[in-house]
């Protein structure tokens, strides 16, 4: 099994800063994508960043120049730092990973999870 444990959210004023980070652990070979989603109170979910293996990015236009992601791939960890929030930018942020996973014993597979979600709140 994989899991995503996220940690980072809270409550910010708008114009600061908050930086989200996300730790993968379980029996992974490899993580190909790591991202971040966000989803609204009545909206659908929507990316909002993901980073490849090779550090190529790729950023939602509502959050360029503003969010930017990191990764960390011996630690299995991304991170999100978000500055400049806007209070259009609150919603429940859920953590994202694509790669596979096994053993030589067991066998190998594909996986895709999410983390729990954390929920960013930015208050005008």
């Amino acid at each position: 099994q994989v899991q995503l444990v996220e940690s980072g959210g809270g409550l910010v004023q708008a114009g600061g800063s908050l930086r989200l980070s996300c730790a993968a652990s379980g029996d992974i070979v490899s993580i190909s994508v790591m991202g971040w989603y966000r989803q609204a109170t009545g909206k659908q979910r929507e990316l909002v960043t993901t980073v490849n293996t090779g550090g190529t990015t790729n950023y939602a236009d509502f959050v360029k120049g503003r969010f930017t992601i990191s990764r960390d791939n011996a630690k299995n960890t991304v991170h999100l730092q978000m500055d400049s929030l806007s209070p259009e930018d609150t919603a429940d942020y859920y953590c994202y990973a694509v790669g596979a996973r096994g053993s030589w014993i067991r066998g190998f597979s594909q996986f895709e999870v999410w983390g729990q979600g954390t929920q960013v709140t930015v208050s005008s």
